[in-house]
């Protein structure tokens, strides 16, 4: 009997379904017997048990009636149990969100594939592996699992996480919160998705740095929100530029603006408090790589300065410890507690309990600290050999906008357009150099050749290696 599997799946599902298809298309008919279970077993290649366990199947639904000493026979009638065609072509978006989602998919801002492989790359996301970290964590979440009751979460997060959580922010970032204060979210995205539920309405304005992270914007959009563009500079998101019309979020990151790596100044965070506190509006900070800086002590959170409870407050494990991790925090409002628990609660129940517990585990015994302390030893050190090794290859034809911490540079090609740095890159994959452009990240990206160097997932030697590629691309430029 030929039978082709889908291959999806395990093997006695695909043999199920493939049954299923010959007797709907009338290659094996009603009253048929099937194939002893031996011989389908050697003509497909696959286990015996595995022919079993379909027939099995198909005799619980019907299909097959088995008789003792004679075989498997089909039985009828197929026609009523025949699966429904496959609805196709396309067909109008079922809501203003699905509408609103399809528009970005259709231009490709989400659900971006991977960067496409080379042997050296400067893509920005990639985490720093870490072998001491990984075996620290696997004694972690191997305690946590059997410690753990098998329960479903609490929707705000557990205790002792938030508890951790407190006591770190209130060391390393000098926000004082309650646990009640905190709610333990899936990263950043999550964060962003739960404030767009509680505050925002189908065409509320929400001023935005440009640049900007996209995957917030696009979270922004598709909830419908009317994105205002916010010039940035060497001093951070430029507050004087802020609509005279109050919007009803500001989303900043003020540790270490992304992707520009700029620090919002003093000045500018106590000026955008007060716009916050005179125009009622709410302020979403993204305290992105805020536990890596290379020249000074890390600065305080922009929460530690608000007195009027105007801060939403957003941390994330994904940069410090990896990103599969899917745990990150929000300091909420108090006014606003109860909305953000509910909507964490109707999105997900809760964050994984094990998981939870495993990291409340290593930051209370001070390994995630420890960690840090390693990462940024060695991310300094990957910074300045890339530093020293742009300014010896490539001289005067870049500029860098060097920001003191994070992950990654921001490198621009002198003189050169948007559409030569594309290719400009196209011509770096050749040499098996990955680089990322940074008009990505721009609602109006300017017409200027700029690079987003990051760095984290790059060994010294592979960032030497990867800098000679670079300045044998940069010497290959038709002038």
């Amino acid at each position: 009997m030929y039978l082709e599997l889908d291959g999806s799946g395990p093997l006695h599902g695909q043999l199920t379904r493939a049954l299923k298809s010959a007797m709907f298309a009338g290659t094996v008919h009603v009253g048929s017997r099937l194939p002893p279970t031996r011989l389908l077993a050697r003509e497909l290649g696959v286990s015996r048990n595995t022919v079993l366990a379909a027939y099995e199947q198909l005799r619980a639904e019907g299909f097959v009636d088995g008789r003792v000493g004679s075989g498997s026979y089909v039985t009828p009638p197929l026609q009523s149990t025949a699966p429904a065609p496959a609805a196709s072509g396309p067909i109008e978006p079922q809501s203003s969100y699905a509408r609103r989602s399809r528009q970005f998919q259709d231009q490709g801002r989400f659900f971006r594939p991977r960067p496409v492989e080379a042997r050296y790359a400067f893509h920005y996301g990639m985490p720093s592996t870490n072998p001491i970290l990984t075996n620290a964590w696997a004694r972690e979440l191997s305690h946590a699992a059997l410690y753990t009751p098998p329960n479903y979460p609490t929707a705000q997060g557990s205790r002792a996480l938030r508890e951790a959580v407190c006591d770190y922010l209130s060391r390393r970032r000098g926000v004082q919160a309650l646990p009640e204060d905190v709610l333990i979210v899936g990263g950043t995205q999550q964060a962003m998705t739960l404030t767009a539920r509680v505050l925002l309405d189908d065409g509320d304005a929400v001023a935005i740095e440009d640049p900007q992270y996209s995957a917030i914007r696009a979270v922004l959009k598709v909830h419908g929100a009317q994105l205002a563009p916010v010039p940035v500079d060497e001093q951070g998101m430029r507050i004087d530029a802020l609509p005279v019309k109050a919007p009803k979020l500001v989303c900043v990151t003020p540790s270490h603006q992304f992707p520009m790596g700029s620090v919002l100044s003093l000045s500018r965070r106590l000026a955008l408090l007060d716009y916050a506190r005179r125009q009622r509006c709410w302020i979403f900070e993204d305290d992105y790589d805020g536990e890596f800086r290379y020249d000074a002590k890390p600065l305080a959170a922009l929460r530690s300065l608000d007195e009027d409870g105007r801060v939403i407050y957003i941390g994330t494990f994904s940069k410090a410890l990896f990103p599969a991790l899917r745990l990150g925090y929000l300091v909420m409002p108090p006014q606003l507690r109860g909305d953000f628990v509910s909507a964490k609660w109707l999105d997900d129940f809760g964050a994984p309990t094990v998981e939870q517990a495993a990291l409340a585990n290593f930051m209370a015994n001070g390994g995630f600290e420890r960690h840090l302390r390693r990462t940024a030893k060695t991310l300094k050190e990957r910074r300045q050999v890339l530093l020293d090794g742009l300014r010896r290859l490539a001289g005067d034809r870049i500029d860098i906008a060097d920001s003191h911490a994070g992950m990654h540079l921001v490198v621009w090609l002198k003189g050169r357009t948007r559409e030569e740095g594309e290719a400009f890159i196209a011509h770096a994959r050749t040499r098996e150099l990955g680089l990322a452009p940074i008009s990505q990240y721009y609602i109006d990206p300017p017409d200027r050749a700029g690079l987003l160097l990051g760095y984290a997932s790059m060994s010294v030697a592979e960032i030497e290696q990867a800098l000679v590629a670079f300045g044998r691309c940069l010497d290959e430029m038709p002038a």
